[in-house]
């Protein structure tokens, strides 16, 4: 019950902070357009129209799933990428509207007729905010493969051996990244030829029902590799129903780890963790890392899969020699990466903590807007050497 309380409490937060962002660019928006102009009743009604449209998308998917939904989810989720970038720029107009009145002689549009000025700063920045998603919305779709080489010491114990194994995390499958762009990603992929496919979590996109009604599982299912696939779960697998998204990856390919530990060609464990919202939309708590740890043989390396980087630290205590994790697509839209990077310790790429490798993706997909500003989308590409000091 009160989980129930915090989750409506949460979503009516967002709610009101996403309309009062768009109630603020709007009014500012309008104040540029000149009383009586023509344009002014149409931009009104076009903007609440857009702004309303990804709610709007979300609704009509869940009853009527179809081309309106689509059409209203895409339009929508283009508009969370030009809202970020149009609030940002009436927030700087607005300050330094601020500093020229408390210092009159730095008047920005003194050399331009007031009117003038008002529309030359209009097109501007819609054209620029329009530049910066149009080239996010296609570097979104392209995403880089990075390589990375790391060497796990495995003391006394003898093991050696290397394997290459790509790392993919929050793909998002769903209405946004369907079935052309997961197989575009397949292809990248398979022309690494890896020993083994790791899967960070969010794989879907919360919803089932847009992913099973393109087939999208087709291109999912192309994703292979000797030593096998494996998943665990993330908090958007959690939001859209823990059971029918395991169902659904398990039954096109994906082993999933869930709270649970696998050996990998007597090398190496894996242990998968259940996404630690797993209390908040399931009501029971993960299985804690120590426990899981008792189940691997001593001399044997460790390599932690658990979807948010929020426990480097306990990892790093539990003897773990390698952590993967995704979530935070390092904020996927600039400048949100400096919020990431506030909040986790590591945020985006490789580090060490206390002796132990952690890698964090900033995954392969996108949430929300199909956009990326903040960075590229990336397949990672580890060459894990064993026995390497």
């Amino acid at each position: 019950m009160k989980d129930n309380i915090a989750m409506i409490l949460f979503f009516s937060l967002v709610l009101l902070v996403y309309f009062l962002a768009n109630y603020y660019v709007f009014s500012r928006g309008q104040q540029l357009l000149p009383q009586g102009f023509y344009i002014r009743p149409v931009y009104r009604y076009f903007y609440w129209i857009i702004a309303a449209s990804y709610i709007a998308g979300r609704f009509v998917e869940r009853y009527y799933p179809g081309i309106i939904s689509d059409i209203l989810i895409w339009a929508g989720s283009i508009w969370l990428a030009l809202l970020l970038y149009f609030f940002l720029a009436v927030l700087l107009a607005d300050i330094l509207r601020f500093v020229a009145g408390i210092m009159p002689p730095m008047k920005l549009t003194s050399f331009i007729p007031g009117q003038n000025a008002k529309t030359l700063i209009y097109a501007g920045t819609v054209l620029v905010v329009l530049l910066v998603v149009a080239g996010g919305l296609i570097n979104s779709r392209f995403p880089v493969v990075r390589n990375i080489g790391i060497n796990i010491d495995t003391g006394e114990s003898g093991k050696t051996g290397s394997v290459n194994a790509v790392l993919l995390s929050d793909i998002h499958l769903g209405t946004i990244v369907g079935k052309r762009q997961m197989e575009r990603i397949a292809r990248k992929v398979m022309e690494i030829k890896p020993d083994i496919i790791l899967l960070a979590g969010d794989i879907l996109d919360e919803d089932t029902g847009p992913v099973i009604r393109r087939d999208t599982g087709h291109a999912l299912k192309k994703l292979s590799a000797p030593l096998g696939v494996y998943g665990v779960m993330g908090n958007h697998e959690y939001i859209g129903g823990a059971s029918r998204a395991s169902r659904y990856l398990e039954d096109h390919g994906i082993t999933l780890v869930r709270d649970s530990v696998v050996l990998v060609n007597e090398l190496f464990y894996i242990i998968g963790r259940e996404d630690r919202d797993k209390k908040r939309f399931a009501g029971k708590n993960r299985k804690s890392l120590a426990s899981l740890m008792e189940k691997t043989s001593p001399g044997y390396p460790v390599v932690v899969i658990d979807h948010q980087p929020f426990g480097i630290e306990e990892a790093a205590m539990s003897g773990a020699d390698l952590l993967l994790s995704g979530h935070t697509h390092h904020g996927q839209l600039w400048p949100l990466n400096y919020i990431t990077s506030a909040v986790y310790r590591i945020s985006h790429g490789y580090g060490k903590v206390q002796g132990m490798h952690v890698y964090v993706s900033n995954g392969v997909g996108t949430w929300g807007p199909p956009v990326r500003t903040g960075n590229r989308p990336e397949i990672v590409y580890m060459e894990l050497e064993f026995g390497g000091k």
